[in-house]
């Protein structure tokens, strides 16, 4: 590799910005819709635990919102602010993911992430009625993923190793990954700053939190990351060791 090559902050991928296009574009369009419409399609796109008691053919979009809004919950936000963040993390995380598996594999796994966090939401809150929306639980589930691959990249070159070529860097087995020092703190930490949502930081609502499907999210990132991961080639810039998942 070239030690003149200079990479930007964020090599962003075409799927990563594909995805933060959609998350942009819904929110115009709920700017741009009447009052009445807005609420009706973010209701019909937001994961609603109480679709799944019975409520399902009274709320906005009726039974099909039932399986489609594990997902599309992920592309509304509550506001510009909401959206700004999650963006900012979606950059954060998603790019070095894209990156090293490609643009399917990616959206895969985002999918995977954000069903595990409204699941994880439904489980704990069985019946309720407010509505769940934003990409936090998908997006936590990148960051889950990413501890696979992120410290192995550290230890070979520093954080511009994992921002250069995500590729090169060993995958963490998932038994190495659960007893890795540097892995556990980040989770430790990352369950703590979601525990401070259960004691008051936040409820479940407009500005609340939903700390239930970040949790969800993260660990099935963490878990599962394995089966998303791309095959190592032999032209990837470096080597990695061989793959388990």
């Amino acid at each position: 590799m070239s030690q003149n090559r200079h990479e930007p902050m964020f090599n962003l991928h075409n799927a990563v910005f594909g995805v933060l296009l959609v998350m942009i574009a819904v929110q115009v369009i709920r700017m741009l819709l009447p009052e009445a419409w807005d609420g009706w399609v973010t209701l019909a796109l937001a994961f609603i635990p109480a679709r799944y008691s019975g409520y399902a053919p009274l709320l906005p979009g009726g039974d099909v919102t039932a399986v489609t809004s594990f997902v599309t919950h992920t592309m509304v936000h509550g506001d510009w602010m909401h959206l700004a963040f999650n963006g900012a993390w979606l950059i954060a995380f998603g790019a070095a993911i894209a990156n090293r598996v490609g643009s399917l594999r990616f959206i895969l796994l985002f999918v995977v992430c954000g069903i595990a966090g409204a699941a994880t939401f439904l489980v704990f809150n069985p019946g309720l009625l407010a509505p769940m929306v934003g990409a936090s639980g998908a997006i936590s589930g990148l960051m889950g993923a990413t501890m696979r691959f992120m410290f192995t990249a550290v230890d070979r070159g520093g954080f511009t190793a994992l921002r250069e070529n995500p590729r090169a860097a060993p995958l963490m087995s998932l038994p190495t990954a659960l007893q890795d020092k540097r892995v556990l703190t980040v989770t430790a930490v990352f369950l703590f700053a979601n525990v401070l949502a259960v004691f008051g930081f936040g409820s479940v609502g407009e500005s609340g939190i939903a700390w239930e499907a970040h949790i969800g999210g993260y660990f099935s990132g963490l878990l599962a990351f394995g089966f998303f991961d791309a095959p190592q080639k032999a032209n990837d810039e470096g080597t990695r060791d061989t793959l388990l998942h």
